[in-house]
């Protein structure tokens, strides 16, 4: 196999992985974000700081590295731009369709409901205040209220009283993607648990599925997740076939992150990245074969994925910071944290942090089969060891 020059769109903590991944199949990576030392620069083997929100800027660091792959890793990127990068005769991983359907809730959601069928939470948009009351009176309260373009729960909030309504029309339309002010409002579905169900599209293979990931969110951004999380054979096949319907839609190769509600009245629909998905980082306690990323990486790259096997229960928490501040931060608690058996931490590198901003994640693994909650205990207790200074 040659190797590939990739350009990777993104480079932050999931980026960072993914590039380690490439770097071990001897690739060369191009990491690509809006900041100097981004976690993925800090391993790849070359790095541009650009707006990536800026179409030009975009054409020009394309046009400059001539890349064999361009990989997105985050939303927050003119998209748009991809199809003319296709015609180009360049490879966009997993496709511009993909990517420019996922990144837009609007486009995604209507996919998945009106053109494929998927069972999703009722939802209407609106792009005025007052589309966004009436739409509110006939989804009803409780709903979610989300900017049709955000990631990592930005500008999500959720309606309990009619005080609430104004202020989540404020929250989605200035914490969204700056020149996007449409929103989504959809039905609180009365879930009993989420999963992820990783998904990996290959180009001359089958689609395989990863052990399902169950996972708890704040503020629309993850917590923990755990894996195996328990689902029933129905409602596994069920969102399995969901989640090949969507991918093979949407095109093109690599790992998809596909969110489910589980609840008494079958499967819900619920997102999907078109890249590794942050709930997948507690493969990287070696709950598989490969990692999310590691799949990720065989998948664009085109070289074969026999099986996925699931090789140990763990759980993953995230280390959260509680400050503020430009400077690059220090640690304490890491060799606290580093003492607990059958265990392992990330820290990922950020050179600027600020509250609530994910700066690494706990990890915590046994057999197959053992206790999740004790797990998931394990892993919060050494993530709150370390503390962000």
């Amino acid at each position: 196999m040659m190797t590939k020059k990739i350009l990777l769109l993104g480079s932050g903590e999931l980026g960072k992985e993914f590039v380690i991944a490439m770097k071990r199949l001897g690739q060369y990576v191009v990491a690509v974000d809006s900041y100097p030392d981004a976690p993925a620069m800090q391993v790849a083997d070359a790095r541009e700081v650009i707006d990536m929100l800026d179409g030009a800027a975009l054409d020009a660091i394309v046009a400059k590295h001539q890349p064999d792959l361009i990989v997105p890793e985050i939303e927050a990127i003119r998209t748009e731009r991809f199809y003319d990068y296709e015609a180009q005769g360049y490879t966009v991983i997993p496709s511009a369709r993909a990517a420019n359907f996922t990144m837009n809730r609007k486009a995604i959601r209507d996919l998945a409901a009106k053109d494929l069928g998927l069972k999703t939470a009722p939802y209407r948009y609106a792009t005025t205040l007052e589309e966004f009351r009436n739409a509110v009176e006939v989804i009803g309260i409780p709903c979610v209220i989300k900017p049709l373009m955000s990631s990592s729960g930005k500008g999500q909030s959720v309606i309990k009283t009619t005080a609430d309504i104004d202020k989540a029309w404020e929250v989605a339309t200035t914490k969204g993607r700056g020149d996007y002010n449409e929103v989504i409002i959809e039905g609180f579905i009365n879930f009993n648990s989420e999963i992820t169900l990783l998904t990996v599209t290959q180009a001359n293979g089958k689609t395989l599925f990863c052990p399902p990931i169950g996972h708890r969110q704040e503020r629309g951004d993850y917590m923990e997740s755990w894996q195996p999380a328990l689902i029933s054979e129905a409602h596994l096949s069920e969102a399995q076939k969901m989640a090949k319907a969507v991918t093979d839609s949407l095109t093109g190769n690599g790992i998809w992150g596909v969110e489910f509600f589980l609840a008494d009245d079958g499967v819900y629909f619920s997102e999907l990245s078109p890249r590794p998905h942050d709930t997948g980082m507690v493969t990287l306690g070696g709950t598989q074969n490969y990692s999310e990323f590691e799949l990720h990486a065989r998948a664009v790259l085109g070289l074969p994925i026999p099986e996925i096997t699931l090789e140990r229960a763990a759980a993953s928490a995230v280390i959260l910071s509680e400050i503020e501040s430009q400077d690059k931060p220090s640690y304490t608690g890491i060799a606290e944290a580093a003492s607990f058996p059958k265990s392992d931490l990330r820290i990922f590198g950020k050179p600027f942090t600020r509250k609530h901003r994910r700066m690494g994640v706990a990890l915590a693994y046994d057999l197959v089969g053992t206790d999740m909650n004790d797990l998931r205990k394990k892993a919060k207790e050494i993530a709150d060891l370390v503390q962000v200074v």
